[in-house]
């Protein structure tokens, strides 16, 4: 089905990635929405990042334009809302793909602790607190996060998955307090995925070769033992910024291969 977000006007967060041989989710997921029919503000920490997604958006003939913003600043927040509703008349999606850290049940350092939390929390935060006052005057509007399943008992990720359970309560949060205003708010919980800052990331934190880091985490999902992509991130999100998740509000949507699943049972 073509055109699935046709007309609509999407902001997302963290549409730069680290550079690397694969695709990020926030790349992916913008570059997804404006083949859709969206017009796409594509914010990142990195303005050349995000100028980078707006080329590859334009090279196939859509709508996106670029700001660098960082999202744990309230005024920066602030910004993206003045920049969209500046170019148009309504913010119908607001996709938060921000995230940073990983962080073992050892680390205790109090720097990590605010980083990863006031970027991977607050950030999200402070992007929707930003868009609420708009969606609530047009009576809609659909809020997806990025989490992960590092939120769900089993995970050693301590901080990192804190910070996504925060995540994962904000969602709820949102989606109960904001129901009768017609805005939905719903999280997507990625696993094992090979991008760039997942793969190519964790092989420099421990100077290990990219393709054994890929192997290794392919060797841990259940479903045909490899990790999903971006791809598969941003379909999640297709599916709930759309209409066709029009009833749909308070959502955890877990996308990892039955990795959870297996750990859990």
């Amino acid at each position: 089905m073509a055109g699935r977000l046709a007309g609509k006007k999407a902001i997302v967060v963290g549409a730069g990635q680290t550079p690397g041989d694969t695709i990020g989710n926030g790349r992916a997921t913008a570059m997804l929405f404006a083949r859709e029919g969206a017009a796409v503000l594509c914010v990142d920490r990195d303005g050349g990042r995000a100028e980078e997604t707006v080329a590859l958006i334009a090279a196939e003939g859509g709508e996106a334009f670029a700001l660098q913003a960082d999202v744990t600043q309230a005024a920066h927040c602030a910004a993206i809302m003045a920049a969209a509703t500046g170019r148009w008349p309504r913010i119908d999606i607001l996709h938060n793909n921000v995230g940073v850290g990983r962080g073992s049940a050892s680390e205790g350092e109090e720097e990590a602790w605010d980083r990863i939390l006031d970027v991977n929390l607050k950030g999200m935060w402070l992007t929707i607190r930003s868009v609420l006052p708009v969606m609530r005057a047009q009576g809609s509007g659909a809020i997806v996060n990025v989490s992960s399943v590092a939120a769900l008992p089993g995970s050693e990720l301590l901080l990192y998955g804190i910070s996504k359970a925060g995540v994962n309560r904000l969602t709820t949060g949102i989606a109960a307090a904001n129901a009768r205003h017609g805005i939905r708010c719903n999280a997507i919980l990625p696993g094992l995925l090979d991008t760039p800052m997942a793969v190519a990331g964790t092989a420099a934190a421990t100077k290990q070769p990219v393709e054994k880091v890929r192997a290794a985490r392919n060797a841990l999902v259940p479903l045909k033992g490899r990790m999903g992509t971006a791809w598969d991130t941003a379909y999640a999100a297709l599916y709930l910024a759309s209409d066709e998740a029009a009833f749909v509000t308070g959502a955890l949507l877990v996308v990892d291969g039955g990795t959870s699943v297996v750990r859990r049972s």
